[in-house]
């Protein structure tokens, strides 16, 4: 799984890459297609899609004459659970945090935390 999500997160590390996803977001779309907004040949278009195809990002299809890529959806879950053990440890520190701060503001209006008052006895 870590091999399969490394392979992800560099593919879409470049901007062309994310635009193509984001396009056949919408859509599925040729090659010629997915190349006739970049200033790149056909060739850089086709190695991007190698990329993103190695990644599982896209998957090829041949419908008559033409051959759509096609957007794996399925791959955003293994990035959407990645992402979602960090935020939720981040959001539990957070959490943490708030209940820190909330303590120290009780002890600082003048009354005493129940540390406090076990510590002057």
């Amino acid at each position: 799984m870590e091999d399969r999500l490394n392979r992800v997160f560099s593919a879409l590390a470049d901007p062309i890459r994310r635009d193509m996803v984001a396009r056949l977001a919408a859509d599925d779309a040729t090659v010629n297609e997915l190349a006739e907004p970049y200033d790149v040949s056909l060739q850089a278009v086709s190695k991007h899609l190698k990329v993103l195809e190695d990644a599982g990002l896209v998957s090829r299809s041949r419908q008559a004459q033409r051959r759509p890529v096609h957007l794996e959806a399925k791959v955003f879950d293994l990035m959407t659970a990645w992402i979602e053990r960090y935020r939720r440890q981040a959001e539990e520190r957070y959490r943490r945090l708030d209940a820190l701060l909330a303590a120290m503001d009780d002890s600082t209006d003048g009354t005493r935390s129940p540390d406090q008052e076990r510590g002057a006895s």
